[in-house]
């Protein structure tokens, strides 16, 4: 019944920019925290990026600070991650995953999410 779907992943060079989106049916959002993770071959999946309607909160990983931006539109059930500034290191599988309780805390520890997307690649070139 509930399904996240992720979308916009890519070839870009490095300082360009990716806006990802993820779609989600069957979630209603003021019950879940939206999280953005990636995983790179051989590395563990890291929770990169966060956002929690019923507290107002987001969250980001400081690999990604002042470089990524994590936004939601409730209306179309979706949430976004504007990526700037890319560099080869941010190459990676990119997944979204939602948590309830909604708290982003869960996501900064990659700890207990409910449901995730199947993922989308982001490569950066030098």
């Amino acid at each position: 019944e509930v399904q996240l779907v992720e979308s916009g992943g890519g070839l870009v060079q490095a300082g360009g920019s990716l806006r990802l989106s993820c779609v989600a049916s069957g979630v209603t959002f003021d019950d879940y925290a939206i999280g953005w993770f990636r995983q790179a071959p051989g590395k563990e999946r890291e929770g990169n990026s966060c956002i929690s309607s019923s507290d107002g909160n987001t969250w980001y990983a400081d690999s990604v600070k002042g470089r990524f931006t994590i936004s939601s539109d409730t209306a179309k059930n979706t949430v976004y991650l504007q990526m700037n500034s890319l560099k080869p290191e941010d190459t990676a599988f990119y997944y979204c995953a939602a948590v309830s309780p909604p708290h982003c805390g869960y996501v900064a520890r990659t700890y207990n999410m409910d449901y995730w997307g199947e993922g989308t690649l982001v490569t950066v070139s030098s």
